[in-house]
């Protein structure tokens, strides 16, 4: 496993899915030159309403399996994930810069006018230490309005951005927040961002949508610059994809989330994680 990082190594991501393409798109316009490999858990989708147990196991093994192929630096591009196992990937892989999702609620804090805040997410991010920690130094003089919208991620795995369902989960979720005059909403989950039209069309122009995929890339820069690892090539990056689920389901999916397609390869869990033969 790889202990020490060299500039012309890829960078690790990985979800529970597609989701994460979210992020992934973001790092590539921050840093069109870096190699990437992300690795889509999507055997174990949805992440949202596993245990902390679960969720720490895979994100243990998804990290050794990227290191295992050379990753400089892992981007935990998943909120469940980062919720559940940031902490504890740090203490098992002292020498990896990692990037996890932090749910935007300090930046909206800081912008609302009225003082009311929608946030969207899984269950495990808000029942997250770190979830509780960003309300208590950030937003505790705001009111904020949550939502899990059940069903939501699943329907995004299915490509399903603007069906009827959809429609109707962001409705049921969206709707008593704008009553309640909220004038932002956050996507504290990595999948939302991907039906960001729809929550706009639903909550209209007064109300703000934050996606935290950018400030995820920039975090991304710096720690790659402070540790002089920074690809110094010049042609775009290689995509490298792995799924735990349906092969073809991602290899149609992904360029349409994403924009741009890369290769995709099968992996398998048993106790371990390992490429499919």
């Amino acid at each position: 496993m790889v202990t020490k990082f060299s500039s012309q190594q890829p960078i690790g991501m990985f979800d529970s899915g597609v989701g994460g393409l979210s992020v992934l798109r973001a790092v590539r316009r921050e840093l069109p030159n870096e190699d990437v490999l992300y690795l889509a858990d999507q055997a174990h989708i949805p992440y949202g309403p596993k245990s902390k147990k679960k969720i720490r196991r895979f994100a243990v093994e998804i990290t050794r399996f990227l290191l295992e192929r050379r990753a400089k630096l892992i981007v935990v591009a998943c909120n469940a994930a980062s919720a559940a196992a940031l902490h504890e990937l740090r203490e098992k892989f002292p020498s990896v810069p990692f990037v996890g999702m932090e749910p935007a609620v300090k930046p909206a804090a800081q912008r609302t006018h009225t003082g009311k805040v929608g946030v969207l997410a899984t269950p495990t991010t808000f029942a997250g230490d770190l979830y509780a920690s960003v309300v208590e130094r950030f937003a505790q003089h705001v009111s904020i309005y949550k939502s899990i919208c059940p069903g939501l991620v699943e329907e995004i795995e299915a490509g399903n951005l603007d069906s009827p369902k959809v429609r109707g989960i962001l409705h049921e979720a969206l709707d008593p927040m704008v009553e309640a005059g909220i004038d932002t909403v956050v996507m504290g989950c990595t999948h939302y961002p991907f039906v960001i039209p729809v929550i706009e069309e639903i909550t209209g122009p007064e109300v703000r949508t934050i996606d935290p995929a950018p400030a995820v890339a920039r975090q991304v820069r710096r720690l790659l610059l402070e540790r002089s690892l920074l690809n110094p090539g010049e042609s775009r990056g290689t995509l490298r994809f792995y799924t735990s689920g349906d092969l073809q389901a991602f290899e149609e999916l992904h360029p349409k989330l994403l924009g741009e397609a890369g290769d995709v390869q099968q992996v398998k869990w048993n106790d371990r994680l390992h490429l499919s033969e």
